[in-house]
C-alpha cells in the first residue's frame, strides 16, 4: 500500500477543481482512509508516514491514498486542498 505522487496534469485539475476544499494550519496527525482518496494540492507542504514508507508532496501536487491506509500526517505549511473519495 503506498501514496501515489505526481504533478497534476491539465485533466486532474480541471476534474478536481470541481471538488470540494479542505484546509489545515500546520499541524501533526493520525489518520486513516476507510475509503481511497485522491488530492490536488493547491497549498502547503506536508509528509505523510506510514507503514512502509513516506510521502512527500506540495502544491500543484495530485496525490492518491489508498483505501484502509493508516498514517501520520506532518504538515509542515498550511494546507488548502480538494479531494475526492472513492
Amino acid at each position: 500500500m503506498d501514496i501515489l505522487v505526481r504533478k497534476a496534469t491539465e485533466d486532474d485539475k480541471a476534474r478536481m477543481l470541481t471538488r470540494p476544499t479542505w484546509s489545515c494550519e500546520a499541524s501533526e496527525f493520525s489518520w486513516h482512509y476507510g475509503d481511497g482518496e485522491k488530492a490536488l494540492l493547491l497549498e502547503g507542504e506536508v509528509i505523510v508516514t506510514y507503514d512502509g514508507g513516506s510521502a512527500s508532496f506540495g502544491a500543484g501536487d495530485y496525490v492518491e491514498f489508498p483505501k484502509g491506509m493508516s498514517c501520520i500526517w506532518k504538515v509542515l505549511k498550511p494546507v488548502n486542498k480538494h479531494y475526492e473519495f472513492g
